[in-house]
């Protein structure tokens, strides 16, 4: 409102608008209750039709579930209907069956009557023999004047008599064609067996000879007043002989192990040209482990000719050593492998177990490889390794039995006997000599080494010395001079020899330390 004007003016107008608002607002509210109550009235009419809906689908619901309780109805009546029918058949088939086993039970006793009647019958048939019998006996017994039991050893006593005589003639038969069969097929298998396996022998010997580059090198193997020489005989145990053969030096040993580490030592130093003491053992110890690894791969490569499979390690490897053990101037190894051709060979001839046969035969003289060590028969020796090393009952029996140390009890037991004789006897395969003079040097060996404190013991100068090694801290220099004394005592008391025989005792106390 202006300043200075009329209030009236400003009112009226006002009162007018409040007016025409609240008259505005009346007919709103007319229009909206007018709105509503149309609404209000189609919502009845929709729900009024859902319930008719809703009345009419549940009558036709239960008029199908009636349709539905009614045709089971039938469908329960008609099974309950055929039910009966398979029950009524089923007790007519009992009722039949029945009256058949009635009219069989009567058939069973109308016969069982007629058995009792036959019995009886019998029985009466037997009495009257009895009878006859009893009375012709007695009527025998009188006209023959001997009793039942006389006449009965009578004729017992003639019938054994014929039968001894006509088995007894049978059996000298029968054993002489089983004599001239069994002699003509076994020479046959053998035969056959021998035809199969071709081997070269050559007879070991206890010496080897090793070539030198010149002969200036004799003297650097002797050295400054015999050291080198001494030493290397008495690190490797071989006796190192020195003579006029140019450009040659011969290694001599019983030994056949000691003598080959004695043989590629020498060989070692040589290329080398090194030679002293110290020289000596290094190279010696490192051919000792060369010469391991060799027995192994013998042994391997022997298991695999001979097609024997599944050996524990430790087994090839003693089956390795062999290769350097002889047996009367054969060698071991080359006598096993072909062993082990023989006895496949036969056994498969006699369709025993090849395989058995094989393994048994190879591994025979395992025990030899050992038997310094180990006191008894190498047959039993190497069936006790066996046995230890996973061997079957089959093979340890063959390997014990070869010797008759066990009686054999199995095929493959004999055919390993029979396999070692070929072997071992076939001509110019062994020397009786060379086996009885390596089992003396063993011998002196064994007696030195029998006492305590020695260390080692080796036999030289083709048995004519023994060097005994005592440990420096077990024994002092006095007795080092009393065991001398007792090892030649026993010596003297225990073993056949020609000659004397040298008893040296070593006692070397070594000192050794390193500058860094």
């Amino acid at each position: 409102m202006e300043p200075g004007g009329n209030p009236v003016d400003f009112i009226l107008p006002a009162l007018a608008l409040l007016i025409g608002l609240a008259a505005g607002a009346g007919g709103a509210y007319v229009w909206l209750t007018k709105k509503s109550g149309v609404a209000l009235a189609q919502a009845e009419a929709a729900a009024q039709l859902q319930l008719e809906q809703a009345k009419t689908e549940y009558k036709q619901l239960q008029l199908k579930a009636r349709e539905e309780q009614q045709q089971l109805r039938e469908v329960g009546e008609n099974e309950l209907r055929e039910a009966r029918l398979r029950l009524q058949k089923q007790e007519e088939r009992v009722n039949r069956k029945e009256e058949t086993l009635e009219r069989k039970l009567d058939q069973t006793e109308k016969r069982d009557r007629q058995l009792g009647q036959r019995e009886r019958a019998v029985e009466n048939l037997h009495s009257e023999a009895e009878r006859l019998r009893t009375a012709q006996q007695a009527e025998l017994e009188r006209v023959a004047g001997l009793t039942n039991e006389q006449a009965r050893e009578i004729i017992l006593t003639r019938v054994e008599q014929e039968t001894r005589a006509e088995a007894a003639r049978r059996i000298h038969e029968i054993e002489a064609a089983a004599k001239l069969d069994g002699d003509r097929i076994a020479r046959k298998i053998v035969g056959l067996a021998i035809q199969r396996c071709a081997s070269d022998y050559v007879a070991e010997i206890t010496v080897s000879t090793v070539q030198l580059p010149s002969e200036e090198l004799k003297g650097r193997i002797i050295g400054r007043e015999g050291r080198n020489i001494r030493a290397f005989e008495q690190i490797t145990g071989v006796d190192i002989i020195v003579d006029d053969t140019p450009e040659a030096v011969t290694l001599s040993c019983h030994d056949p192990v000691r003598r080959e580490v004695a043989r590629l030592t020498l060989n070692r130093l040589l290329k080398d040209g090194r030679i002293h003491p110290a020289r000596i053992e290094e190279v010696a110890d490192k051919t000792r482990q060369d010469l391991e690894q060799i027995i192994r791969e013998e042994g391997e490569r022997v298991a695999y000719e001979a097609n024997v499979q599944g050996l524990h390690p430790d087994l090839m490897k003693i089956l390795g050593r062999l290769k350097y053990r002889t047996s009367y101037g054969q060698n071991v190894l080359q006598h096993s492998l072909e062993c082990a051709f023989l006895a496949g060979a036969m056994a498969a001839e006699l369709g025993a177990n090849v395989q058995v046969a094989k393994t048994a035969a190879l591994l025979h003289d395992i025990g030899k490889a050992i038997d310094h060590d180990v006191q008894g028969p190498h047959a039993l020796i190497g069936a006790d390794i066996a046995r230890r090393l996973g061997r079957n009952a089959a093979v340890v029996h063959a390997i014990a039995a070869h010797h008759n140390d066990e009686e054999p009890q199995t095929v493959e037991a004999f055919l390993v006997q029979a396999a070692d004789a070929i072997s071992g006897g076939r001509p110019g395969a062994r020397r009786e000599t060379i086996d009885l003079y390596i089992k003396r040097l063993e011998a002196l060996e064994h007696v030195a080494t029998s006492f305590p404190g020695v260390q080692r013991a080796f036999a030289i100068q083709a048995g004519r010395e023994v060097r005994v090694m005592v440990q420096p801290d077990a024994l002092d220099d006095l007795e080092s001079i009393h065991l001398a004394r007792e090892v030649a005592k026993k010596i003297e008391s225990t073993l056949q020899y020609p000659g004397q025989i040298k008893v040296t005792v070593i006692r070397e106390t070594r000192a050794v330390d390193y500058a860094r």
